[in-house]
């Protein structure tokens, strides 16, 4: 596959931030794709609690100054970047400091899951898209992990689906165990609306839960990877019924499959052009 470009889209990555096993394989797949020739990027939310100068951290002038409209509202997009020396990978960070610059991840010191939860998913996944059309980067696989960037796949195949950087994306999503109980705002799904979208390209997500997120991330994606054992039925039977090619779950550390499973995909466009 030579120089294939792979995008990774996810909310954790080590060591960075470890809240499940998502950051383990976000900081080792990308490296073992990168060793096997892939051009990699990688994006995740800066959130408050990772620390800009451990990480050393530090700010992309011509990636920032964009904003994200939410609900009617500009919010300002700044990029930072940190390298992981040994890998050799760069980690491009987004960040905004009415969303990210909190002491907590996804719920308060108190545990209550963020009401706002459902906007900072929302500028997080269309940031990542405006941030890599601004890098000039056309992936030719962008693989989402986590629930996070569950509307990216949706954005990809619709507004984003004749945008010279996406084009010919091919979309791979992750699932992994159900990891919050609650619900999105009963807005949420209106407020991820973007151009040339419209209430029936959101409705798997309304509900706003977990499975509902995967659901629609299912629904828009090429490809679907089984991220851990313990994942809801409802889901598996969403993956099941979608027919899309799927990577079952694996205990082992080798990403031989996930490689082989790049190349399936990427073999498919070219068996599906015209």
């Amino acid at each position: 596959m030579g120089k294939s470009k792979l995008l990774f889209i996810t909310h954790e990555m080590s060591p960075f931030l470890d809240l499940t096993k998502i950051s383990e394989i976000t900081r080792h797949l990308p490296q073992a794709m990168q060793d096997k020739g892939f051009e990699i990027r990688i994006l995740m939310p800066r959130f408050g609690n990772i620390n800009e100068r451990r990480n050393r951290l530090h700010e992309v002038i011509r990636l920032s100054g964009m904003n994200i409209i939410i609900n009617d509202n500009d919010n300002p997009l700044i990029i930072k970047v940190a390298s992981i020396p040994a890998a050799r990978m760069q980690v491009y960070f987004l960040d905004n400091e009415e969303y990210f610059q909190r002491k907590h991840v996804f719920n308060d010191k108190e545990g209550k899951f963020y009401a706002d939860n459902d906007e900072r998913m929302v500028f997080f996944c269309k940031g990542a898209m405006e941030t890599v059309k601004k890098l000039g980067w056309s992936p030719d696989i962008v693989h989402c992990h986590g629930w996070m960037s569950a509307l990216v796949p949706a954005y990809i195949k619709t507004s984003y689906k004749d945008d010279p950087t996406f084009k010919h994306s091919k979309v791979v999503y992750s699932i992994y165990e159900n990891s919050f109980g609650e619900a999105m705002s009963p807005e949420f799904a209106r407020k991820a609306i973007m151009s040339d979208m419209d209430e029936t390209h959101v409705a798997a997500f309304k509900p706003g839960t977990s499975d509902a997120l995967y659901a629609g991330a299912i629904q828009y994606s090429d490809a679907v990877v089984l991220g851990s054992e313990n994942i809801s039925a409802e889901v598996l039977n969403n993956v099941k019924n979608s027919q899309k090619p799927v990577l079952e779950y694996s205990a082992t550390a080798d990403f031989e499959n996930y490689y082989n499973f790049y190349d399936e995909i990427a073999s498919d466009e070219l068996v599906n052009v015209g």
